[in-house]
């Protein structure tokens, strides 16, 4: 069965036995986690449950104190290769803006991807245009509002065109009208692009606007995974219940 599961077609990335201590602390407890391709899986939880360790871990930025990584079926080596790197993007709570203006940032990935001008302008002007921000091409990334500046990373990131898209809590530094209309103009890209994604939130208003599934981590263990039907659905431990049932209040 596990190598079934491991040949999975439909599965990008899958991590097995996760362990994460540090300073003689767990922040992750035998996690496992497999992204499907072409949906937007969530990642809800409190603050302090391991959130983005987990994120870090599988989107390779981090080693785990132990555990598997398979890409594509293969187990991942400790060195990861630039060829599977370059097919991720992340973005996250605060936006990772260079003293450029924004026109340069989106393209900045690209060059060093040292893809043709030709085609670095088309992505870049397709992606501003995108999310609504082509008036600000020439503008100084660090003029932006938090809305703006968002945006200008989430068009970085889709111009790489990534085989998985990262997500770490992109909605918690702005205000709510700007999240709003960020997670609508979001969806919709979604729906065009069918980018495979993980979203991290401890918000559950994102995962319920974005996600086909979701994951529950609590005290650095999945509690509960599949779909937001099922989840609340089911019956669980108290405190999974009690963290879902806070959840179907917000």
């Amino acid at each position: 069965m596990k190598d079934r599961l491991l040949g999975d077609r439909d599965i990008v990335l899958r991590a097995e036995g996760i362990n994460v201590v540090k300073n003689k602390k767990t922040i992750l407890r035998d996690v496992n986690v497999a992204i499907r391709r072409g949906e937007c899986l969530g990642l809800v939880g409190p603050n302090g449950s391991g959130k983005s360790t987990l994120l870090k871990i599988i989107s390779m930025l981090e080693q785990p104190t132990g555990g598997r990584i398979y890409w594509e079926g293969q187990l991942l080596p400790t060195q990861i290769p630039m060829s599977i790197r370059h097919q991720i993007a992340i973005v996250f709570q605060e936006p990772l803006l260079l003293n450029k203006n924004v026109y340069q940032n989106v393209a900045l990935g690209l060059k060093f991807r040292r893809l043709p001008k030709k085609e670095i302008k088309s992505r870049v002007e397709y992606w501003l245009e995108t999310f609504g921000i082509s008036h600000l091409a020439k503008q100084h990334a660090h003029s932006l509002s938090g809305g703006e500046a968002q945006r200008t990373s989430l068009a970085r990131a889709f111009a790489l065109n990534p085989q998985i898209l990262f997500l770490d809590e992109p909605f918690s530094a702005l205000d709510a009208p700007t999240i709003e209309e960020l997670l609508g103009d979001l969806k919709k890209v979604f729906e065009s692009t069918g980018v495979t994604t993980l979203i991290v939130s401890h918000n559950f208003r994102d995962i319920n606007r974005l996600a086909n599934r979701m994951l529950v981590l609590l005290g650095g263990q999945i509690k509960a995974s599949g779909t937001k039907e099922d989840i609340f659905s089911q019956e669980h431990d108290p405190e999974t219940n009690l963290f879902l049932n806070q959840l179907a209040l917000v």
